[in-house]
């Protein structure tokens, strides 16, 4: 397998071969104890996002708690805008030099999958939405992916080791597999009424073999009271108007008694699906595009040197100059000012200190509390244009 171990990535092996030649350079010269400021800052977003949400902190912090550093940052979930800083790294850059690339991997990839979660649960809002995306992903980022997908907003996810990782029971119920193996959905849906516990949701599958309207109401017919819902996983070369053949399925279920039926949605659902179907179905299931989200750019630099005593600013061409408290007067609205100086407007600090000397400051928060955290500020947050 082509993988990283956490021993590797923790040890620095994982990075950029010009790390570990500017590590060997500075060690030669006599530079190894030169401290620095470093900044994090998030870059431009993606045309037509005005927020992302900022994920993958705890992850960084192990990486950093590997090295005598002191690290303040914003809060894991905190939804940020473009060109702003979310984390102060103080130290030797001897010490952070190599571990420049994992850090930054981390931050981004995290922030990226979080904030297309985020994203389509901002449209959806009221309505569930479920990640099934992990078969569309090397298997070795699993966990972070459920993960970053659970603290962005989705109400649940699909990996069977999710309750180890993220704290949540998984969801999901059957593919088409199970009906084709039994060459007959009737047969497959009573066999999983039969053997799965009784709390999980009887969802009925309900567009392998027939149309839509006559396989909802053969899984009425089967499973009765039991059945909680059905799912459309309709493909592109049969699907036509989904919308309509969602209302359709809803008219026939209401029109025989069975309007209760929660109806969920997926199989290529982006975030033009979520508006256009999201006032007809009770729920969604998305995968690619949670797992292959537009990208959020991070960068790393050096800030601050400390000279004579005291840290004095100093950065390339491009970058402002000097470590910079974050503080928030609400949701997307912050004031960044150079470290030490009193802010104007906003009154609460969130760039906050996490390690120090590379022992943690405070308790990590559980990702159920980053999800609920992201949540609020998603309610006074504008919703994505599509």
């Amino acid at each position: 397998m082509y993988v990283a171990g956490e021993d590797d990535i923790l040890s620095g092996k994982v990075t950029d071969i010009y790390f570990l030649r500017t590590k060997k350079i500075i060690e030669s010269k006599g530079l190894s104890d030169v401290r620095v400021r470093m900044e994090v800052h998030s870059g431009s977003l993606p045309r037509g996002y005005s927020w992302a949400v900022y994920a993958g902190v705890e992850e960084a912090l192990k990486i950093l708690s590997t090295r005598e550093l002191t690290v303040y940052s914003l809060p894991e979930g905190t939804l940020i805008s473009g060109e702003q800083p979310v984390m102060i790294i103080e130290g030797r850059y001897y010490d952070i030099c190599e571990l420049e690339t994992p850090l930054l991997g981390v931050l981004r990839h995290s922030t990226s999958v979080a904030t297309g979660a985020a994203r389509i649960k901002r449209l959806a809002m009221d309505k569930v939405v479920l990640y099934f995306g992990l078969r569309g992903a090397h298997p070795a980022i699993a966990p972070m992916l459920d993960r970053s997908a659970f603290i962005g907003g989705v109400d649940g996810v699909s990996g069977a080791f999710s309750e180890e990782v993220v704290g949540v029971k998984p969801k999901g119920t059957m593919p088409h597999a199970l009906i084709i193996i039994f060459e007959d959905q009737v047969k497959a849906w009573k066999a999983f009424d039969e053997v799965i516990e009784p709390g999980v949701p009887r969802i009925a599958l309900i567009d392998t073999f027939n149309d839509e309207r006559v396989e909802a109401l053969m899984a009425v017919e089967a499973l009765g009271n039991r059945l909680y819902g059905v799912r459309f996983d309709t493909p592109k070369s049969r699907r036509g108007d989904l919308r309509k053949i969602i209302e359709e399925v809803r008219w026939t279920l209401k029109l025989h008694g069975y309007g209760n039926i929660k109806v969920f949605a997926s199989g290529g659902i982006d975030e033009k699906a979520v508006t256009l179907l999201k006032d007809v179905v009770d729920g969604f299931g998305v995968g690619t595009l949670i797992t292959y989200p537009r990208p959020i750019d991070m960068s790393l630099d050096i800030v601050e040197l400390f000279k004579g005593g005291k840290w004095v600013p100093i950065t390339k061409r491009g970058k402002l100059p000097a470590a910079k408290m974050v503080y928030r007067c609400d949701v997307l609205d912050y004031e960044v000012v150079p470290w030490g100086w009193s802010p104007v407007r906003c009154r609460e600090p969130i760039m906050v200190k996490w390690l120090e000397g590379g022992k943690l400051t405070r308790e990590l928060p559980k990702p159920k509390d980053i999800r609920n955290y992201v949540l609020q500020q998603l309610q006074r947050a504008p919703p994505p244009t599509t």
